[in-house]
């Protein structure tokens, strides 16, 4: 069965990026629903896959990346209003028997992802 994995790297700081809250969302026909809500460990990974199994189907989602957050808690000095506050990436799945990892590469300035594997 396919999956949904994610990690987060602080590119400004070269290291994992732990402690940032994501939360995932499901689109379907306007209708925004929140599967989950979780928090990066030290390697700036998740402890167990967003999605997986039967919870894991085709459609549209968003991750929502609180990345603000984690650069005021690392003391890095921020403008107001912030650059990037939160980070939302928006993919669709196209094959639920897939694995579909959705990294987010981070600095207070840019941001990057992919699909990876």
């Amino acid at each position: 069965m396919g999956r949904l994995t994610t990690h987060v790297l602080d590119t400004s700081a070269g290291r994992p990026a732990g402690g940032i809250r994501i939360e995932l969302f499901r689109l379907d026909g306007g209708v925004r629903e929140k599967l989950t809500e979780v928090t990066t460990n030290d390697d700036g990974r998740c402890d167990a896959p967003l999605l997986d199994d039967v919870d894991f189907r085709c459609g549209e989602y968003e991750l929502l990346f609180d990345a603000g957050a984690y650069f005021e808690a690392t003391g890095v000095t921020l403008p107001e209003p912030k650059f990037l506050d939160v980070v939302t990436i928006r993919f669709g799945v196209a094959e639920a028997d897939q694995h579909y990892h959705v990294p987010l590469l981070i600095s207070p300035f840019g941001y990057s992802t992919y699909r990876g594997s």
